[in-house]
């Protein structure tokens, strides 16, 4: 077991402050064996997090250049690591399983991965969500947050899609997942976006369809109106994609409703207020929200410890007696401002520097 490049491979993402863990049964190994060869997982167990290239990769492998490059341009393909420019050429580095690795199969995942997902899901997810900072954090449409608000770029959804040069829009890969293994749920699947700050940078993409910025701002719209909660990467800047979320298909938002983990999630800079002058007790907001944040009582209550500023409930109330005000400062979350502050946060959460 110990030259088994599945589990080499498995230890190495574990290293990386996205972290992989094992289990007892050996989940990861057959989840891995479906994605890669045995080849494959060798070579990939051999790469660093930062991009190199081809010559250098080599120098630390036992194979030729050719073959080398080969592999790892097939690998970079069907998303299994990463490849960006360097020094005027390709490079390669290790990609994380999620997010990373796993996302990428949005176009070929099957029943068999899918199941094979799941298995490993219900026993290692539980470890990766407990770890902070978190893989996402909640941003709200800007027109949920009351009028006299600040709210910086890096807060809104809308904002974010407002200072992007391309937009696309692709299959929810938790939804995909949950329908394969026999368990799909109501929410639309063709609602998970992404954004480039390259214009065109979708035109010829096989997974995701471009779009328009105005379309990209219906699909948030959307997205709201089906009771899904706005999500990105825990970092300020680079955001590349906006997930839009449920508790009964997104693997972190699952973490909540079937592990029963608090705070999978950073919490947004607001929270929900309302008006009790405004506020009719018809339970709308109740029914909408995916946290168990609002209950009736004459009106609409809010709890503060569940609420995490998402605003799909304001957008459900047609008295308009709820609205986004922002939390007191000292209970916002820092949010990491690159992705790589984040992961620095993150191994020390996890021991490792």
């Amino acid at each position: 077991m110990e030259n088994n490049p599945f589990k080499l491979l498995a230890e190495k993402l574990d290293a990386l402050p996205n972290g992989f863990p094992s289990t007892e049964d050996g989940s990861e190994l057959r989840l891995l064996a479906k994605l890669f060869s045995a080849e494959e997982a060798s070579l990939a167990a051999c790469l660093r997090p930062e991009l190199e290239t081809v010559e250098t990769i080599t120098k630390r492998v036992d194979s030729e250049p050719d073959e080398v490059r080969k592999t790892l341009k097939n690998m970079s393909r069907r998303g299994l690591i990463k490849a960006g420019k360097l020094d005027g050429e390709l490079g390669y580095g290790l990609l994380p399983f999620v997010v990373g690795i796993y996302e990428m199969q949005i176009g070929t995942i099957d029943s068999e991965l899918a199941q094979l997902f799941e298995d490993y899901y219900r026993q290692a997810f539980g470890e990766l969500l407990k770890i902070k900072p978190q893989f996402h954090r909640v941003i709200p449409v800007g027109e949920t947050v009351r009028n006299s608000l600040e709210i910086r770029p890096f807060e809104s959804a809308a904002d974010l899609v407002d200072k992007a040069q391309a937009w696309g829009v692709l299959d929810c890969i938790c939804r995909k997942q949950k329908a394969l293994i026999g368990e799909p749920c109501k929410h639309p699947i063709d609602i998970c976006m992404a954004l480039d700050q390259r214009p065109g940078a979708f035109d010829h993409n096989p997974v995701v369809r471009a779009i328009s910025q105005e379309e990209a701002l219906a699909t948030l719209r959307r997205a709201a109106e089906a009771g899904l909660v706005h999500s990105v990467s825990n970092n300020q800047q680079g955001v590349h994609y906006i997930c839009n979320c449920c508790t009964c298909s997104c693997g972190i938002l699952r973490g909540l409703s079937e592990l029963g983990i608090a705070n999978v999630v950073a919490s947004s800079a607001f929270i929900n207020q309302v008006d009790d002058a405004l506020c009719s007790g018809c339970e709308d907001c109740v029914e909408m929200c995916q946290f168990d944040a609002l209950s009736v009582v004459g009106v609409a209550m809010v709890n503060p410890v569940r609420c995490v500023g998402c605003g799909v409930c304001v957008l459900a109330c047609s008295t308009g007696a709820l609205g986004l005000i922002r939390r007191p400062e000292e209970s916002i979350l820092a949010i990491p401002e690159t992705l790589s502050d984040w992961g620095i946060s993150r191994s020390i959460s996890r021991g490792q520097m």
